[in-house]
């Protein structure tokens, strides 16, 4: 079978033409696969406490208007580890990437749609951690010194730089498969 490289690198639009060939034959796939490898884990490792407790997750999916919940958060396990490994693996990449970044998309915007509140505490935390309570480290009193609305500020930051990160890789294999060293092009001898 013929390789053909995901992105094409003209030697005379390259600083150095001389690495065109390492470009091609080496630097694009390896980074390819890697990302590729990255995004499917991610999948896996956050799916796998979800496909350990199937039925968790049953009022997220709901507050996301999918009913029943005790349909959906199985669904929401399986398409995230076996999905994840899918892509990891690059078999059957572009259906399975595009599953999983739809489902993404939704959780990237139920993180937009849905920040977290404003304090960690209530008027008694607030209380009990100016009094100087032992129910908090010395760390936890700087962080809590507002309610925890900065740390849950950078939670909420995360949450949604993550989703956004994970969502665009997992449609940028849904575009492009799964690349050179993938197992849709060892077995099919073909992109998925």
């Amino acid at each position: 079978m013929a390789y053909t490289p995901i992105f094409e690198n003209e030697r005379k639009d390259l600083i150095i033409p001389a690495l065109g060939g390492f470009y091609e034959r080496l630097a694009q796939p390896m980074a390819w696969s890697i990302f590729r490898v990255a995004v499917g884990g991610m999948l896996v490792l956050e799916g796998w406490p979800k496909l350990m407790a199937p039925l968790a997750q049953v009022g997220f999916v709901e507050n996301l208007g999918f009913y029943p919940g005790w349909l959906w958060s199985p669904v929401l396990a399986v398409m995230q580890v076996f999905g994840g490994l899918l892509i990891a693996l690059g078999l059957f990449t572009r259906p399975t990437a595009l599953a999983n970044g739809v489902m993404l998309a939704i959780t990237l915007w139920y993180h937009f749609s849905h920040p977290y509140g404003g304090a960690v505490l209530t008027q008694a935390g607030i209380d009990a951690l100016k009094a100087g309570s032992d129910f908090f480290t010395q760390n936890g009193v700087v962080r809590l010194a507002d309610g925890g609305a900065a740390f849950f500020h950078q939670v909420q930051e995360k949450a949604e730089q993550n989703s956004l990160f994970w969502t665009g890789g997992a449609f940028i294999f849904a575009a492009f498969g799964g690349g050179y060293l993938s197992l849709d092009r060892l077995l099919f001898r073909k992109q998925f």
